[in-house]
C-alpha cells in the first residue's frame, strides 16, 4: 500500500517527525536539509505505526463532517461543555448576549452562524488564553505567543517557534478538556515527542488527562460542527 503524505520543512527543525491529523492526513515535518529520499525512508520505516494511527477511532475520515445546526428558537448550542437554549430577540443591538441562554438579536438572523462563531472566538480569547499563561507559569516554561486559531483538524499545536495555537472550538468543551489540551501543547516545550516522560508531564499538570481524552474521543466531532 502506498503512503500518501505532505512535507512541511522548516529551518528550525532538527529532525523528521510525523503527525497524523484527525482527517487521517499524514504530515511529515522535516528540516530544510532533509532530502526527499531520506524522508521516504523514514516514512517507510514508520509504516506500521502510520497504519495503526490512521485507523485510530479518533480519526474522522470515515464519517461525513457534521453539517452544523440551524440556529432557531428552541435550538441549543454548547458553551464550556453545557448545552444552552438559543432565543432570537427583537432588540436594537448587533451583539449576542449570554445569560444562561444565547440571546441573538433578530437583526443578526440572516447571519446567525457567523455571529455565533464570532462570539465563540471572542470568548475563547477571553477564557482560554489566560489559562495558557497560568499553566506555563506552573510548568516553568516560556512560549512566544498564544493564539486562538481556526484549525478544524487539530485541537492545538506547539510550533517550532514556541507559539501555542489553540482551536477556537475548544470553548464549547468542558474546562477540564481545555486545560488538558493546553497542558498537552505546553508539555511539548519540555519534551518534543510523545514519550512516557511527555505523558507524565501532562498527567501531573492535569490529573484528569484520561477523562479529558475520553471526552474528546466521544464528543470531539460535535465540537467541529459549524457552530
Amino acid at each position: 500500500m502506498d503512503i500518501t503524505y505532505s512535507v512541511k520543512r522548516s529551518s528550525k527543525r532538527a529532525k523528521v517527525t510525523i503527525t497524523i491529523e484527525r482527517d487521517r492526513k499524514i504530515v511529515v515535518h522535516a528540516p530544510n536539509h532533509a532530502s526527499d529520499e531520506a524522508i521516504a525512508r523514514i516514512v517507510e520505516a514508520k509504516r506500521y505505526w502510520i497504519y495503526e494511527k490512521t485507523r485510530h477511532s479518533q480519526k474522522y475520515t470515515d464519517r461525513p463532517h457534521p453539517p452544523g445546526k440551524e440556529l432557531v428558537n428552541g435550538e441549543s448550542a454548547l458553551f464550556l461543555g453545557k448545552s444552552y437554549r438559543i432565543e432570537l430577540v427583537d432588540k436594537e443591538t448587533e451583539c449576542i448576549r449570554f445569560d444562561q441562554r444565547f440571546l441573538i438579536p433578530a437583526s443578526r438572523a440572516p447571519h446567525k452562524k457567523v455571529a455565533m462563531r464570532g462570539w465563540y472566538i471572542a470568548r475563547a480569547k477571553e477564557r482560554i488564553l489566560p489559562r495558557v499563561v497560568k499553566q506555563a507559569r506552573e510548568l516553568g516554561v516560556s512560549f512566544r505567543q498564544a493564539r486562538i486559531v481556526d484549525n478544524r483538524y487539530r485541537w492545538g499545536s506547539c510550533t517550532v517557534r514556541d507559539n501555542i495555537n489553540l482551536n477556537w472550538r475548544l470553548i464549547k468543551a468542558p474546562i477540564f478538556v481545555v486545560d488538558y489540551v493546553i497542558a498537552h501543547e505546553l508539555a511539548h516545550l519540555l519534551e518534543p515527542n510523545h514519550t512516557p516522560r511527555f505523558w507524565n508531564i501532562v498527567k501531573t499538570q492535569v490529573p484528569t488527562m484520561e477523562r479529558a481524552r475520553g471526552w474528546l474521543k466521544e464528543h470531539g466531532q460535535i465540537l467541529e460542527e459549524e457552530v
